[in-house]
């Protein structure tokens, strides 16, 4: 750990940062090993890179993606988040292909050098476009101008240069602000927005807003940050597309224990109109696996908030509908040896470095005949796990 830590604190990490991160044991490696990776390109990481090796290895888990972009970002032909940004995002969409040098430095904007005839030019063009949007609104158009000036030709720019000469040609055709610009609007005035044709960015899901438009398209889970591809993660995939047939499956999944609250409100909300938004199912499932707390009431309760709330669930299914194929399964993961009985106690594997189990090498049989003395009820709730 104190080898990791003087790792981190050399990349510019505090050493609050550092010990923080170390307390998280994958992005501790992915970390160590960019930074590993990055020094046999460079003999200096100051800042600049160390920071964007860091959010790299917050968003990448695979090995050989983080000594390619570790390359990249060591040389300096990676160096902006904005591009660090767009090069996980291009990994994400080739999960398993080689990679296009040439096509992802295209992507990524490496080797694009912006000068500052060409940032002032091009701002004078956009600005004369809109300038009677300018002159109605004045300042208060600035943060529209800025944003149309980074999603056009300047996107790989330098985004502080790009920010002085906007605010500078502004100024130049405005003059300073004055009281009216820098106080807030009255309730009474309405500023009249100008309309700005903005595309919706690719892979957005319509419809949606906040995170859940983000979200992956079904099928498409290896775009997820951190996830990790393995060979056989494309076929799953598909398979999982030809069972589905490509719709959106959600579930609404209560303990019938009690009366639903507002925080149930909006899951309900959620899965079901996320589900409908993309022309999808949504289940209401049961989780009824403690039933000395459920009954018949609360089951009711919940089916009736659903269809008050205006949803119809696809299908109505129980959690302890399942219990047998669950059972089975554990028993197979125990006999592969992925699975074991333990007698650790919650106080014992409390934090985020908790002692290895001494019960982890028991033997397979041992651990499927104590497995079954708890189905059976033989030992006390709590007194192992498994």
């Amino acid at each position: 750990k104190n080898m990791s830590n003087e790792l981190f604190r050399g990349i510019g990490l505090s050493e609050e940062k550092a010990v923080e991160t170390l307390k998280n044991a994958m992005l501790s490696k992915a970390l160590e090993q960019i930074i590993v990776d990055a020094r046999k390109h460079t003999s200096s990481i100051d800042w600049s890179i160390g920071k964007l090796l860091y959010a790299v290895a917050s968003r990448v888990r695979t090995p050989e993606r983080l000594a390619f972009l570790a390359k990249y970002i060591a040389t300096k032909q990676i160096a902006s988040s904005l591009q660090a940004d767009a090069a996980v995002d291009y990994l994400k969409d080739h999960p398993v292909d080689s990679i296009d040098e040439a096509d992802f430095e295209s992507a990524c904007g490496v080797g694009i050098a912006i000068s500052s005839e060409e940032i002032e030019k091009k701002v004078s063009t956009l600005i004369e476009a809109h300038k009677s949007d300018l002159l109605a609104q004045r300042y208060r158009f600035g943060p529209a101008l800025l944003t149309m000036a980074r999603k056009s030709d300047l996107k790989w720019a330098d985004g502080k240069a790009v920010k002085t000469e906007v605010d500078k040609q502004i100024e130049a055709i405005l003059g300073p602000k004055t009281k009216e610009d820098v106080s807030k609007p009255g309730k009474a005035k309405s500023v009249k927005v100008a309309s700005v044709e903005v595309k919706p960015e690719e892979g957005k899901q319509s419809g949606m807003v906040g995170e859940a438009a983000n979200f992956h398209k079904p099928g498409e889970n290896y775009k997820t940050d951190r996830y990790v591809v393995t060979p056989k993660t494309m076929e799953m995939l598909q398979h999982h597309l030809n069972v589905t047939g490509g719709r959106v499956l959600t579930r609404f999944p209560p303990e019938p224990n009690g009366i639903l609250h507002i925080g149930h409100a909006k899951a309900i909300n959620f899965n079901f109109k996320y589900a409908a938004t993309h022309n999808g199912l949504c289940n209401l499932r049961y989780d009824d696996t403690n039933p000395e707390n459920e009954e018949e009431r609360f089951f009711r309760g919940i089916l009736d908030t659903v269809k008050w709330l205006g949803h119809n669930p696809w299908r109505i299914t129980h959690s302890s509908d399942y219990f047998d194929e669950l059972y089975e399964l554990a028993v197979e993961l125990i006999r592969r040896g992925l699975a074991y009985v333990c007698h650790q106690q919650h106080k014992e594997i409390q934090g985020h470095n908790p002692p290895p189990s001494p019960w982890r090498n028991r033997p397979i049989d041992e651990s499927l005949t104590l497995f079954e003395d708890m189905r059976k009820g033989k030992i006390d709730e709590g007194e192992v796990s498994r």
